[in-house]
């Protein structure tokens, strides 16, 4: 399995297929690389997947470490290592915060950036859900039991087939014989309440700064985390970027649906004149 070593001697796991236009994919707070599994055959590009530390099959590192800044730092690792002078990225989630604070510091670095159902305010519900379940063991002990509760209880996804469930449980999940367990280090939940604890930041000066850059906006039309005012907002700042809203999804799109396609498709255009 393909590996990488940074600075504080943390190996970090990433893997990549295709060729073309490097695409680095930034999963979200809990998740790793499987997340794009959906949409990795619809991209006819480089497309690169990295776990953060503490997540899928990076090492566990010291919590303090579970930051953006460090994650970002993380990302440019990854570029060096891969001799990638420059990159897209697709960021769901907190891939899209590490997207706009490496376009704040190293815009340089950058060829485009897709935000997956992410903006420069977070919604305070989504932010709540979040830390209800950070950090813990599910009470499910199995992919079908589990499956079948984030069908009856995810009430903002609508006509989602079981299987896809069953995808989503056994990339967040690993099935043991004592139960479930978590594929990220559960300290994860300390970094989040820390960071929670203290005044939120002014994000959108990081948002600007992905301005002259190609970009996306893919939303959840039900999504708890990005509400259609920041939504409508990073438009009316960018009139140019890229925007979907999808149907019967929250936060976070697959990014397989024929509206996320086509909004991908669309930003890989201008990836190519760029």
């Amino acid at each position: 399995m393909p590996h990488f070593t940074t600075a504080d001697g943390t190996q970090l796991y990433y893997s990549q297929a295709g060729e073309g236009i490097p695409v680095i994919a930034l999963a979200g707070l809990t998740r790793n690389g499987g997340d794009f599994d959906h949409v990795a055959p619809h991209m006819p590009v480089r497309f690169i997947r990295l776990d953060y530390r503490g997540r899928g099959k990076s090492d566990w590192a010291d919590p303090s470490t579970y930051t953006i800044p460090q994650e970002a730092e993380d990302t440019l690792a990854l570029m060096d290592h891969l001799g990638l002078k420059q990159a897209a990225i697709l960021g769901t989630s907190r891939g899209g915060l590490i997207a706009m604070l490496l376009a704040a510091t190293v815009k340089d670095r950058l060829l485009g950036v897709a935000l997956n159902d992410i903006g420069p305010e977070i919604a305070d519900a989504g932010l709540d859900v979040i830390k209800k379940y950070v950090g813990k063991t599910p009470l499910q002990k199995t992919y079908k039991e589990a499956a079948q509760v984030r069908a009856l209880t995810w009430t903002h996804f609508q006509d989602v087939p079981m299987e896809r469930w069953v995808h989503e449980v056994s990339n967040h999940y690993e099935e043991t014989p004592d139960g479930l367990k978590l594929r990220y280090d559960p300290k994860l939940r300390d970094a989040v309440l820390e960071a929670g604890a203290q005044p939120a930041p002014d994000l959108w000066p990081l948002y600007d700064a992905l301005n002259g850059l190609p970009l996306a906006l893919i939303r959840g039309a039900n999504s708890d985390l990005l509400t259609v005012e920041t939504a409508d907002e990073m438009l009316s700042r960018r009139p140019d970027m890229i925007r979907a809203d999808i149907p019967k999804r929250g936060h976070v799109p697959f990014l397989d649906e024929e509206l996320s396609l086509d909004a991908l498709a669309e930003w890989l255009e201008d990836l190519h004149g760029y």
